[in-house]
Parts: C-alpha cells; sequence; structure tokens
C-alpha cells in the first residue's frame, strides 16, 4: 500500500529530552572506533575548549532515529516498517553534541516521492537542546519498497 502522500510537509512536536551521558558518548565512540580523548575524557575535552566530553558526529543518530518512532508509529501513515531500507543519512552540526546535554527533537517529514514501486520518505530531524539552542539537523531517506520488489 502506497504511503498516504499528504504527510509531506507534516511535522511532529519534540521530543522529551534525551540525556546525553558521558557513557553513552563513550561507549558510541568505541562502537565506531573513534579514539579521540575528547570522547572519553573531560581534561582533554576542556582543553580542546570543550566544556565536557563530546560526541563523534554519528552520535545523533541515535537521538533522531529514536524520534523517527512517533512517524513509524502513526497508523494514518501507512507504513510497514519491514519493507523499509535505510537508503541515506547525513548531518549537520552547529556544534558538538556534549556530554549534559538534554536534547529534543523536532521531526519533519520534508517528502514522500515514488519511483520503480518504491516509496522514498525524506525526514528531517531538527535536534535542540530543550532550551531552545540549535545543535544538529539530521536528514534521512528511508525507501518503502513495493510489494513486487
Amino acid at each position: 500500500m502506497p504511503l498516504d502522500q499528504s504527510f509531506a510537509g507534516r511535522a511532529y512536536p519534540p521530543s522529551p529530552p534525551y540525556e546525553v551521558g558521558r557513557e553513552k558518548i563513550r561507549e558510541f565512540a568505541d562502537a565506531v572506533g573513534e579514539t579521540s580523548p575528547v570522547h572519553r575524557d573531560p581534561e582533554a575535552a576542556r582543553a580542546a575548549g570543550y566544556r565536557d566530553v563530546i560526541a563523534p558526529p554519528t552520535f545523533a543518530v541515535i537521538v533522531s532515529m529514536k524520534a523517527n518512532d512517533v512517524l513509524v508509529d502513526d497508523p494514518e501513515l501507512g507504513l510497514d516498517y519491514s519493507r523499509v531500507v535505510h537508503g541515506d543519512q547525513s548531518f549537520s552540526h552547529v556544534r558538538p553534541i556534549t556530554a549534559g546535554d538534554r536534547l529534543v527533537v523536532e521531526l519533519h517529514v520534508d517528502g514522500i516521492t515514488s519511483r520503480m514501486g518504491n516509496d522514498m520518505l525524506t525526514v528531517r530531524a531538527e535536534i535542540s537542546t530543550d532550551e531552545g539552542e540549535l545543535v544538529c539537523t539530521g536528514r534521512c531517506t528511508l525507501v518503502v519498497r513495493g510489494e513486487d520488489a
């Protein structure tokens, strides 16, 4: 079943705050093979000009994907997640995500298109502190394979 095209342009309210912890940053840095001490050692991070340890740039995927649940779980969209393939992901950072940040995500459906029997869902995640400071913008394309794919 094709996705509801009227979802293009829809925005969801901000997510509940996600508190970024040092341990989560360290675990993520380990998982992606990032060895810089600014991801583990608060003193090294401060010496580099940050207030605390900073997350690798792709850490934003944790926060943005958690926020995507509101869209994925929206029954009106008609999304069968078992048919979804992650097509593309990018992040534009205003500043690094830092331990102690309380981040909220406002999710936007920027577009829905169909190509060769597949639907392409373009989603933008505006990641800000709970005080309103923009930290990062994430963009992803989800490909929903057609019934015959």
